[in-house]
């Protein structure tokens, strides 16, 4: 199955120039949506993997049943000021200002292996800054995963200490 050709492109949002990849459509579909969960599943069912972090919020919409998948738990990152507890922040950079991802502090035990999740790779900074938050809590990246990889915008180069896997590269 192409899911490429499941992903709606939204011309000039959320400003103009921009050429949005919305996953939506690709979310309602439940064969593609369900195929897409299968390739992560199948790309990780043999690694020795204690959590996965989704980043807020459409890396919960893969990281959360891939957890469910593989029978390991779901961490949540969050933006900043929406988790209830003792948390680890990092900035990162916005193509109009900053922003601050958070974990919270319990999220992860001293040598978790650890397995980010997000929809898109397009820059890499708010990854960049999921990274961050697993390494001051000690665990270990073991791969960083998106459903989309805008290559054009060359988020890998920032990411070049970490193995990435992505479903659709355009």
């Amino acid at each position: 199955m192409d899911l490429t050709d499941k992903i709606r492109v939204i011309e000039d949002f959320p400003k103009e120039g921009i050429e949005f990849k919305d996953i939506t459509t690709l979310l309602k579909d439940i064969e593609a949506y369900q195929h897409a969960i299968d390739q992560f599943v199948e790309r990780y069912q043999d690694c020795d993997i204690d959590r996965i972090i989704g980043i807020e919020s459409r890396g919960f919409l893969i990281g959360a049943p891939l957890a469910l998948e593989l029978g390991i738990s779901f961490v949540p990152a969050r933006k900043e000021g929406k988790l209830p507890a003792e948390v680890v922040q990092a900035e990162y950079d916005l193509e109009y200002g900053t922003s601050t991802l958070e974990l919270h502090c319990d999220a992860i035990e001293k040598g978790d292996e650890v397995l980010i999740v997000d929809d898109l790779l397009a820059t890499g900074g708010t990854v960049k800054a999921a990274t961050e938050l697993v390494e001051r809590l000690d665990g270990e990246v073991v791969e960083l995963a998106f459903l989309l990889e805008l290559s054009f915008l060359e988020g890998r180069d920032e990411l070049t200490d970490y193995d990435i896997y992505s479903v659709i590269i355009e």
